[in-house]
């Protein structure tokens, strides 16, 4: 294909729409390695009919519905105006009361709520957990490290484009949560591999993951997604380093 043609398709990647926190539309175009850890199976572990729930930064409330949180006693957060909106229209059918976020240290929720507050990739004050949540709470997290996707984004945009901190990791989180009074029963961090099978897939994924790939376009980018073509070409893949961690913590009683 030549070049102005792999333009013509990146940029229709670059302009393509995205909803929710849904990635399913590059199925078969990414892979990544797995996790050592099941936030999936530690959130089920800790959900019960009697405890009250939270789910910080929801997104599409995809995972949320997926996981059959009890009805009646589930709360989400979404800052996300546009997901926000789509969350308003889906939650509340499943039984979930939706409320939008502006201030990660001001959540709308009376003191002592929450029996479990579970956070996927969302960022949290841990002083506003601590008057959210009930003694003996729960709180489960998988986050995204600072040195996500890193080396792609600098080779890409540049210094200027990595707006996320680069130290933030499994550490810093842990100490933050004990000098505030949890017990952490358990933490993992790692480093996975995230493989793209064509370009197209990461034009779109670095227009989506903009705070990762600030300033990211087809057009400013072109020579350097070339280069990546070839090395696609020649590899079968492109391939990325992602940091993710996980904690499971306990407010104290």
């Amino acid at each position: 294909m030549d070049r102005e043609r792999l333009r013509e398709v990146w940029k229709k990647e670059e302009v393509r729409g995205f909803q929710g926190w849904d990635f399913s539309s590059l199925a078969g175009r990414t892979a990544e390695d797995e996790l050592p850890w099941d936030y999936r199976a530690a959130v089920l572990a800790q959900m019960s009919e009697e405890r009250v729930m939270l789910d910080m930064g929801t997104g599409g409330g995809e995972f949320l519905r997926s996981l059959q949180p009890p009805r009646g006693r589930t709360y989400a957060t979404e800052a996300y105006p546009p997901n926000y909106e789509l969350c308003r229209a889906v939650l509340p059918d499943y039984g979930i009361e939706v409320r939008q976020v502006f201030d990660d240290a001001s959540l709308p929720f009376d003191d002592g709520f929450f029996d479990l507050v579970i956070n996927r990739h969302e960022a949290y004050s841990v002083q506003e957990l601590v008057r959210v949540m009930k003694p003996g709470g729960w709180f489960i997290t998988q986050q995204v490290g600072g040195q996500n996707n890193r080396d792609l984004s600098r080779w890409l945009v540049g210094e200027e484009g990595m707006t996320t901190d680069s130290g933030l990791g499994l550490e810093e989180a842990v100490r933050e949560l004990m000098l505030a009074g949890f017990t952490v029963l358990e933490r993992q961090e790692c480093f996975p591999r995230l493989r793209f099978m064509d370009i197209g897939a990461l034009v779109y994924f670095a227009r989506v993951i903009e705070w990762e790939f600030a300033g990211f376009s087809v057009d400013r980018c072109f020579e350097k997604l070339c280069e990546l073509q070839k090395k696609l070409e020649q590899d079968g893949c492109v391939e990325s380093r992602e940091h993710r961690f996980f904690i499971m913590a306990r407010k104290s009683i």
